[in-house]
């Protein structure tokens, strides 16, 4: 295949080898001026291969692309910088290979330093660096290339908070001056938050496209499903004294009848069942939930909110109750721990993510990870 691409031959029949499979297959989508497009699925499902066919690293054995436009792509950030040269040298090498002439670079070399915020490693080899370093300069560079089309696979994986949110702000600017994003993304709340629709790959082919909320809320609900068995349903994390247990969890909806599914603006209750075969004096219950991000959506000690027994003693239950619960739609996480004389970290059980809880949508969309039911009012001085 190699020989014949660079003689100029056209391609043998589309028929696969033994051993071969196609990383894309039947992928059809349109992204319009100024609009922004996420692309998610498990990793190998063909996203990063969609991405280099669309920057023409890859060409495509069968179908067409048809861009519009300068594109700029920030896949594998860094990854064409040659590790002996300098920050210096480098930025020249790889604005070049962006197509910036030697004025534009001149033109922006000051704001592109000043953005990656190399101070004194500017003039140091590429190897000294760290990959936050590296994506810092490659980010940069590429951002600073003033493209119609931006193409980012998951460029801020790396690289400290502070520069995380710069670069989030440079984007939507660029977004708010007419600039088309493609983003590839395991963040899906970040696909949220930046795209108005969104491709989901799998298995190399389509199976999503369309309106974002909609979308994620598939692949979420797809991916929690496959990776149900690895919740762990009732197992203690730490368990420091065998005389206090917590027993039992159950999440209750407004009928005090216990379900797996609870939907937005119903009330949730956390029953925590503790079977104490011993005193223990001054008890402090904590709740956590967790969602698919890891992101600790709610956190609740019981003495934070003025709720102090003075001790508990035989079988009984805890009741965490949420009136009109706010969070996004998901499949969450939950946290459980027993301390007791006031002192948070004396742990007697700990139950880490050892629980899971769905929380299904009521028809309404929200962005953030929490809706607090806001009660709206509107004055006029007319």
């Amino acid at each position: 295949d190699t020989f014949r691409n660079v003689v100029g031959l056209p391609p043998k029949p589309l028929s696969l080898r033994s051993g071969e499979f196609w990383a894309l297959q039947n992928i059809n989508f349109e992204v319009k001026r100024g609009e922004a497009l996420g692309i998610i699925g498990k990793n190998g499902s063909g996203k990063s291969t969609l991405l280099r066919i669309l920057n023409g690293i890859y060409p495509p054995d069968s179908g067409k692309i048809t861009i519009h436009g300068r594109v700029g792509a920030l896949i594998a950030v860094g990854a064409g910088f040659h590790p002996h040269l300098t920050g210096r040298e480098n930025l020249y090498l790889n604005a070049s290979l962006l197509g910036m002439s030697n004025q534009e670079i001149q033109d922006r070399f000051d704001a592109i330093v000043e953005f990656a915020d190399m101070g004194e490693f500017l003039d140091a080899p590429v190897a000294t660096y760290s990959s936050g370093m590296t994506v810092r300069l490659g980010f940069s560079i590429a951002i600073h290339s003033n493209p119609e089309i931006l193409i980012a696979d998951e460029i801020l994986a790396v690289g400290d908070l502070t520069f995380a949110l710069k670069c989030y702000r440079k984007i939507s600017e660029f977004r708010e001056k007419g600039g088309t994003l493609i983003l590839v993304s395991h963040g899906i709340q970040l696909v949220r938050n930046t795209c108005q629709k969104v491709l989901w790959i799998d298995q190399s082919q389509i199976a999503g496209y369309g309106e974002t909320q909609k979308i994620c809320d598939d692949y979420e609900a797809h991916m929690l499903g496959k990776a149900s068995d690895s919740y762990g349903e009732g197992k203690s994390t730490i368990n420091n004294d065998p005389l206090t247990r917590i027993t039992q969890v159950e999440f209750l909806d407004q009928n005090k009848k216990p379900s797996p599914e609870h939907r937005v603006g119903d009330d949730l209750t956390i029953r925590i069942h503790y079977d104490c075969q011993r005193k223990v004096n001054k008890p402090i219950v904590t709740v956590a939930l967790a969602n698919p991000e890891n992101i600790i959506a709610i956190a609740n000690y019981s003495t934070f909110d003025q709720f102090n027994p003075d001790s508990i003693e035989g079988k009984g239950y805890f009741d965490f109750s949420i009136p009109k619960i706010g969070l996004k739609p998901t499949e969450y996480r939950c946290s459980l721990t027993l301390t007791e004389n006031g002192d948070i970290n004396n742990h007697l059980d700990w139950h880490d993510r050892a629980y899971s809880v769905r929380i299904a949508s009521n028809g309404t969309t929200s962005y953030g990870i929490f809706n607090p039911f806001p009660i709206w009012s509107h004055t006029s001085s007319k």
